[in-house]
């Protein structure tokens, strides 16, 4: 009688958890403490950060989205979102990054400052689409281990003797 292969669930790194929360944390400190200094008008000032606000979100939309809807060799079916939806998410996606974008290039402040705001900005939604990946990946091992752990379970009692429900 041959025993299956062991079922090993992949889990990213300690490290490597804390290296991308910590990456994370410094792109948001490093955003916020570009936006708190702005020069500029109010009205500027509170375009900036709403910016960068609806881009983080659209930056976990998109993520969620996209993996999502990836094949998987577990799951055939996709998710069900349709067209519309796809259009909202990646429509929004461009439209963040893009009026972000605009705001940066034309607000009238040094060119030194406008890039620090600039590779803050992609910093952060580098390590937002990170942050997204690591904890679905998380979340995925968790219902891996689970499923895993019911089956284990499920086998030992049938060979219980005495648990046979027929």
């Amino acid at each position: 009688m041959s025993h299956p292969a062991p079922h090993i669930v992949q889990r990213d790194t300690r490290a490597w958890q804390l290296q991308v929360w910590i990456s994370f944390g410094i792109a948001v400190f490093l955003c916020a403490v570009g936006l708190a200094w702005l020069p500029g008008a109010q009205l500027e000032q509170a375009f900036m950060v709403m910016g960068y606000v609806f881009c983080l979100s659209a930056a976990f939309v998109l993520a969620k989205f996209v993996r999502d809807n990836a094949p998987s060799g577990s799951r055939s079916t996709r998710s069900g979102d349709t067209p519309m939806w796809k259009l909202v998410v990646w429509g929004g996606f461009a439209v963040a990054m893009g009026l972000t974008g605009w705001g940066l290039l034309g607000m009238e402040i040094n060119v030194t400052y406008k890039a620090f705001l600039g590779v803050s900005w992609l910093y952060l939604i580098t390590t937002a689409f990170t942050l997204a990946k690591m904890l679905r990946d998380r979340h995925e091992a968790d219902l891996a281990e689970a499923r895993l752990q019911g089956r284990r379970e499920a086998a030992a009692n049938a060979a219980t003797p005495g648990n046979n429900p027929l």
